[in-house]
């Protein structure tokens, strides 16, 4: 499985950008998909996941819950996370990442599929 997390760029505090992770096979939707950042010199952390299609369920890390939403594409082979109310503390490189399996983590060793970070950048 491969990923191609795209979406990312230059943003105004306030404003949104939606990240999208297209996967290369069409039974993504049996794929947990999880959103990872980085920022520079800070660890990698978990920012959402969402269990496979059967599922379903979604999960948020406390500073972005309320802002960012994350949602399967009519497609079935992408996710979203629509980024909204940006703070100058969202800038990071975001990754997406998948595992087959029904119920979604916030641990990154359990994904098996990763994509290449795409760049936020949050001005002030």
């Amino acid at each position: 499985v491969q990923l191609q997390a795209s979406g990312g760029g230059l943003v105004q505090a306030g404003g949104s950008l939606r990240l999208s992770c297209t996967a290369s096979v069409r039974t993504f939707s049996n794929y947990v998909t999880g959103w990872f950042r980085q920022a520079p010199g800070k660890e990698r952390e978990w920012v959402s996941c969402i269990s496979n299609a059967s599922d379903g369920s979604t999960f948020y890390d406390y500073p972005v819950k309320g802002r960012f939403t994350i949602s399967r594409g009519n497609a079935k082979n992408s996710v979203y996370l629509q980024m909204n109310s940006l703070k100058p503390e969202d800038t990071a490189a975001y990754y997406c990442a998948a595992e087959k399996r029904k119920r979604c983590t916030s641990y990154a060793q359990t994904y098996e599929y990763w994509g290449q970070g795409t760049l936020v950048t949050v001005s002030s």
